[in-house]
């Protein structure tokens, strides 16, 4: 459904018990994050926050999207998977063979309605634009700090609208701003986006380009932006599809070449000026759980903000998941499937992203196997679609095979059901392939910005042609103890060899490194002992992460990870007696999920910390929880992470 406005989908929250209002006063700087980061990891999202009383003239509207519910809502659907089906049906449709005039007639009604969702420019002004600043200043806005580190205060949701210069398409993203003063923030569009390559045009022929950035309106304008459509398909006709009505634009105050939704609560125009020196932008708490290292970006000059009479500002926090981003990216894994399936993958039958992967980083895909070396293939094709250029590691599952050899499905969120299956299938030492190429900037582990490492598991079943009989893998001790290591190797604080227990062959250590090579050290010295054989992967993550606490791990591990550099395989010839060897190899393979050091690792960039919350905004927001009115108690999940921080920092918080 379409939303008249921001306000009405604020009305809509409310309706349905999805909103807290909070009338207290709350600062924009540290207090508001650190309230919705409380309230977004509470079961199923917690609840959509409007702080009514900023200390600025407009409210601030927080964890709009922070659950299943409410990104419905925002979509109009009743579940994630409807946008999905719809397209599905639309292009089976479409493709459809149409021999006859009737065959041909039936599309005219969804041409028809094609032509309903494409977006239209009005040539009056639209509602955004009731109110024209007489001096644009961006301070008179309740930009939010979100982090203790953070460079400043940031835009946190802003729709940003640039145009080719040579062709005129749109594009709309959503890259966040620093604020550095009333008329000036930063562009932090990376270097893979399309804004950055219009910039690029603009820059060859020496001109100024204007940009406007809308705040507000209709929620799914937020959503597109984050979209991961093909270059030259307008954000606006997703919106419009999505919301099934078109969305009208109106042409900028002060930048006329740029159009805006009519229904925004705000807009900001400006210009990047190809000719200006860079500004020094960042750190910031991101979406990875780590602070992005600051450097160098754009500078985007404002030259004019409007807004409707009664605005409402949006903004969001990510850092440490979850957070109210895991449900764009979950949008974005089930309206994408489709497409994916249909043009690039089709023996692909879902997809998953776990929250801990941070989009990127973990993505597990479920396919319908009918020859050997299928996986190969879709792991090529995957990484090759687009965003997924971006992940660092893909799973690879397949169906089950029932006895009379049908494919039986399963759902890829039951995890121990699904890493069960994939570890059975699973050769260490020839299943997993490494590759390299194009990694998300905020990737911190990589060795070079943007570039680094990644794998796949396949953890397929295998067809006669794929499968090493000279390899036996057979787990001797479900009842691993952990004590034995634990005695033996003191640089180990923690085991978790509770997977062992559900038939998963891994385990998953912390260790405290102090030596070049010392993983593989450790690695290859646990695997000979005799209680490691059958298991098939070890993985080793700081000496700070609680193993036991198994997202939390997982999360850590995933980013501090190439996969390619820091993987080490065991393999030896198992032996029935002392002088007589089976023919057959055990392998294990290790990750070397732990942090890198240019002492240790030869790693010489800047390494990130992980985000917390300082102890004076901690105690600020303790003191004021009942004033509230928001509910019981939730104690800060900073508390939790603390003691995982490096060096004086650890100190300092």
């Amino acid at each position: 459904m379409a939303y008249k406005n921001l306000l009405e989908f604020i009305a809509a929250l409310e309706k349905e018990g999805e909103l807290l209002r909070i009338n207290s006063y709350v600062n924009p700087k540290l207090e508001m994050a650190e309230i919705t980061d409380r309230m977004s990891k509470e079961p199923g999202g917690g609840k959509a926050l409007l702080f009514e009383n900023t200390g600025y003239e407009f409210p601030v509207l927080m964890n709009a999207y922070g659950s299943e519910k409410r990104m419905c809502m925002a979509l109009g659907v009743q579940h994630l998977d409807d946008v999905s089906k719809e397209i599905f049906d639309l292009f089976k449709l479409l493709a459809a063979p149409k021999e006859g005039l009737m065959d041909k007639l039936k599309l005219l009604p969804k041409l028809g309605q094609f032509a309903s969702w494409m977006p239209a420019v009005k040539s009056t002004k639209g509602e955004c634009q009731e109110v024209i600043m007489k001096e644009p200043d961006i301070t008179k806005l309740p930009v939010i700090t979100c982090w203790p580190k953070d460079g400043g205060p940031f835009v946190t949701l802003p729709v940003i609208h640039t145009k080719d210069p040579n062709t005129g398409q749109r594009n709309v993203g959503m890259y966040r701003m620093q604020v550095f003063g009333p008329a000036l923030t930063g562009m932090h569009w990376h270097k893979h986006k399309v804004s950055a390559k219009h910039f690029q045009e603009y820059k060859k022929s020496n001109m100024r380009m204007p940009v406007a950035v809308a705040l507000g309106g209709d929620p799914v304008y937020a959503y597109s932006a984050t979209a991961p459509l093909p270059e030259n398909v307008d954000e606006y006709m997703l919106a419009g599809f999505l919301r099934k009505k078109r969305v009208e634009l109106v042409k900028c105050i002060s930048q006329p070449d740029i159009e805006v939704p009519a229904d925004a609560d705000f807009v900001i125009e400006g210009y990047v000026d190809p000719n200006d020196e860079l500004i020094w932008e960042g750190p910031f708490g991101d979406h990875t759980g780590y602070y992005s290292l600051p450097d160098w970006y754009p500078r985007f000059h404002i030259t004019a903000i409007t807004h409707k009479k009664h605005p409402v500002y949006p903004a969001t926090i990510v850092g440490i998941p979850p957070q109210e981003d895991a449900w764009l990216g979950k949008a974005t894994e089930r309206i994408f499937l489709a497409p994916i399936k249909m043009t690039l993958v089709p023996e692909i039958i879902d997809m998953e992203m776990p929250v801990e992967g941070v989009f990127h980083n973990l993505v597990i895909a479920q396919i319908k196997k009918d020859y050997a070396g299928q996986g190969q293939k879709v792991m090529n094709a995957m990484w090759g679609a687009g965003q997924m250029m971006f992940n660092k590691i893909l799973v690879l599952a397949s169906a089950r095979r029932s006895q009379e050899g049908a494919s039986e499905f399963y759902n890829l969120t039951e995890y121990e059901k699904v890493a069960r299956d994939i570890f059975k299938n699973l050769n260490p030492a020839t299943d997993i392939y490494f590759s390299q190429g194009p990694m998300d900037v905020l990737d911190h582990s990589c060795s070079k910005l943007g570039f680094g490492g990644k794998m796949c598991i396949d953890g397929t079943e295998k067809f006669i042609e794929e499968a090493d009989n000279n390899y036996e893998f057979s787990i001797k001790n479900y009842e691993f103890a952990d004590t034995g290591l634990l005695n033996n190797f003191y640089e180990i604080k923690k085991i978790n060899s509770s997977l062992l227990k559900k038939q998963i062959p891994c385990l998953i250590i912390s260790v405290q490194k102090n030596r070049k090579g010392h993983i593989r050290e450790l690695h290859e010295q646990i695997c000979s002992l005799p209680e490691l054989r059958g298991v098939k992967m070890i993985l080793y993550v700081e000496h700070t992460v609680d193993a036991h606490d198994l997202p939390s791990a997982l999360w850590r591990f995933c980013n501090n990870l190439d996969p390619k550099r820091d993987h080490v395989l065991f393999k030896t010839l198992e032996t029935r007696s002392k002088d007589q060897a089976t023919g057959n190899y055990f392998a294990c393979i290790g990750f070397d999920g732990t942090r890198k050091t240019k002492e240790y690792d030869d790693f010489d960039r800047e390494w990130p910390n992980i985000i917390v919350a300082d102890g004076a905004t901690i105690k600020a927001v303790d003191e004021k929880w009942e004033q509230l009115n928001v509910g019981s108690f939730i104690s800060s999940p900073s508390l939790k992470f603390r003691n995982q921080l490096y060096g004086e920092e650890a100190a300092v918080q």
